[in-house]
């Protein structure tokens, strides 16, 4: 037979498992037509910084402008705002064109 103390203890467990372990997103870049992209990366907790995934996301615009040796022309950034609770975890989503370089 199992206690009640116990099965308190594995679903209190299971529940702050749940709540703090989310799953970071990283969307890849995907293309949006005529030379243009878009990356974005969310965090999977709220104590992840924005700089951290702003970098993260321009080195993958970089890179995919350098497989054609062109350079990066950032259009739009939209990150989300805190507080950082319940969901809205930062989040940063760039678009951006891959143009020659001057």
């Amino acid at each position: 037979m199992i206690n009640k103390p116990t099965i308190s203890k594995t679903f209190f467990t299971i529940i702050f498992g749940l709540t703090f372990s989310g799953c970071a997103a990283n969307s890849g870049i995907i293309p949006m037509g005529s030379n243009t992209y878009m990356v974005s990366r969310q965090a999977a907790t709220g104590f992840t910084g924005m700089g951290t995934l702003k970098a993260e996301a321009m080195k993958e615009a970089y890179a995919q402008c350098q497989k054609n040796n062109k350079a990066v022309e950032v259009i739009e950034t939209l990150d989300a705002r805190p507080p950082y609770v319940l969901g809205n975890y930062p989040k940063t989503e760039i678009r951006f064109k891959c143009v020659v370089e001057n």
